[in-house]
């Protein structure tokens, strides 16, 4: 997709049932990146992370535009994305991302071959995706502090109190 104009992350349904999305466009192309809660955790994490190591001139550089080759000509892509890929290019200041759509072990026919998409965004894109990912992840039920599975509105029965212990939120 080359450098993108719009880069959001968001979340939608209620806590606990949640889904996960990237919203992606550059000029007329438009994909809905499905991903998993860690999925999208995880790359907040990364990201933090590799902006966070880059050094204090490095994040002053300004980020250069990439060209794409999609020109988003047909039907806009939307896939669930089964794994993930990212890198930083020092000499353009900008990060790589790249999905990869899941298989179908269930499919009949031939396989097809899955669905990617790869793209770049700047240093303030990739600071701002981490921010909302790591907020959007924490914003669902809380972690229980002895097994670290969340916690549901009705309460959650600890497999490591042995089912002894019934954990409430609030």
């Amino acid at each position: 997709m080359g450098s993108l104009s719009r880069l959001e992350a968001e979340s939608i349904g209620e806590p606990g049932k949640r889904t996960f999305r990237l919203l992606l466009d550059a000029g007329d192309a438009h994909c809905t990146l499905w991903l998993e809660k860690e999925q999208l955790y995880q790359l907040g994490l990364h990201l933090r992370d590799a902006v966070e190591s880059l050094t204090e001139e490095e994040r002053a550089q300004e980020s250069q535009h990439r060209e794409g080759s999609w020109t988003g000509e047909g039907d806009d892509v939307d896939f669930k994305a089964g794994g993930m890929g990212l890198s930083h290019d020092k000499q353009t200041n900008t990060f790589y991302i790249s999905a990869f759509e899941r298989e179908n072990p269930e499919a009949e026919a031939e396989p097809e071959s899955p669905l990617s998409i790869s793209f770049w965004i700047s240093l303030a894109q990739a600071r701002t995706l981490a921010e909302d990912a790591l907020r959007i992840c924490a914003a669902g039920r809380p972690a229980c502090f002895l097994c670290g599975q969340p916690i549901d509105p009705d309460g959650h029965v600890c497999p490591r109190s042995n089912g002894h212990a019934v954990l409430e939120t609030g």
